[in-house]
């Protein structure tokens, strides 16, 4: 029986939540940092005041507790970016779109710890690297969703996999492709997660989560290809 619209909604959104659920660690870690700075401002800043008001240690050394309040603040900061940016996971919200290279580096950099603990090294071709006046895409949650989709796929479907690599294609599409047998693996960490049978993105899934997103994937054998879509015109 053929799926219904309402059930390839429904079966797109537990794609995106796979994938989420994917990259939390990494988000996690991202936004756990600051705390963990934060925290030991303020104890070395206690420890400082409770000595310059025991009457026997030096004072309180003005410069050295301005340097650790703005360590604090910088942290803070920080931490109120990492909570911002969950915004940017919601297809609702509008964006101001993303370079193809920013998008590869923040999928790679959400991913590349959990691949490597599997023995799956991230290639980034040299034709990625940032460049001054990128063009921009509309949708960068959903792109990000795309490529994080794609890079699941091969994660998931192809057997002894040793590296993915992507690269661009053309001027406004990416391709990423599995291989095997790398001059120098990495091993893979023992125990290390790896998706259940059962939640394995396989093409199937990534093709649902393509056509929920309103972009066309092509997978061929062990590479995945798909255009980025429109660029974003600057206004005058």
């Amino acid at each position: 029986m053929k799926a219904s619209p309402g059930a390839r909604s429904w079966m797109a959104a537990g794609v995106r939540h796979e994938l989420l659920t994917r990259a939390l660690p990494a988000l996690r870690h991202d936004m756990a940092a600051p705390v963990s700075v934060m925290r030991m401002s303020i104890l070395l800043l206690k420890r400082q005041l409770g000595s310059a008001t025991s009457g026997d240690a030096p004072p309180l050394d003005a410069d050295a507790a301005l340097e650790r309040l703005g360590l604090i603040e910088e942290q803070v900061a920080s931490l109120a970016a990492g909570v911002r940016s969950l915004r940017d996971w919601e297809l609702a919200t509008d964006d101001a779109g993303i370079t193809r290279s920013a998008l590869v580096l923040q999928c790679t950099g959400l991913m590349r710890v959990a691949f490597e603990l599997n023995g799956i090294g991230l290639q980034i071709d040299e034709a990625l690297a940032p460049e001054e006046g990128e063009p921009r895409y509309a949708a960068g949650a959903a792109l990000r969703y795309l490529v994080l989709g794609a890079l699941g796929y091969l994660h998931d479907s192809v057997p002894d996999l040793s590296r993915i690599r992507i690269e661009a294609d053309g001027d406004a599409a990416l391709c990423l492709v599995g291989g095997r047998g790398d001059a120098e693996p990495v091993e893979p960490m023992a125990g290390a997660h790896r998706a259940p049978r059962a939640l394995a993105i396989d093409a199937i899934a990534l093709q649902a989560l393509a056509d929920g997103l309103g972009y066309a994937v092509q997978v061929e054998g062990e590479s995945v290809r798909f255009a980025l879509g429109a660029e974003i015109v600057p206004a005058d």
